[in-house]
């Protein structure tokens, strides 16, 4: 069995690109386990109200539209699915799952950024690209 890693945001525009790749494995209704991932990105605030730490307002079961959508994608073409939610920093955390599942491979959509944008926003993608000690595949979006 290949076993493919797929974190999803919350964007479902920039997800079923990388949903129809894994549907595009050879043998995917039979051979291919898809896991999807979606991690709910640690923050802390501080204002009039007090202190605010994501800890306080994450759910473990409130999935966002995005893995719903791409669940359904999967699912209807016939790839054996299931799915997590993690809350941590993503680029960690997916290299993380990824280890903890000994998946075979990482895919994920990307965007692309200009050289600015990457480097005052950082790149969840980038970071998995050069930290992953496994084939990642990226669906760049345009």
């Amino acid at each position: 069995m290949y076993r493919v890693l797929l974190p999803v945001g919350g964007d479902v525009e920039h997800v079923l690109s990388a949903a129809d790749a894994v549907i595009s494995l050879p043998n995917a209704t039979t051979e291919v386990e898809a896991e999807i991932l979606n991690v709910y990105e640690g923050f802390e605030a501080s204002g009039e109200g007090g202190r605010v730490d994501s800890e306080d307002v994450w759910n473990e079961e409130n999935y966002p539209d995005s893995v719903g959508v791409v669940e359904d994608r999967l699912t209807e073409a016939g790839v054996s699915v299931s799915k997590r939610r993690e809350h941590g920093d993503p680029a960690e955390t997916i290299i993380s799952v990824a280890e903890e599942l000994d998946v075979d491979n990482i895919t994920m959509s990307g965007r692309r950024r200009s050289p600015t944008g990457k480097m005052l926003f950082g790149s969840t993608t980038q970071s998995v690209l050069l930290a992953a000690d496994r084939p990642v595949t990226v669906i760049l979006d345009d």
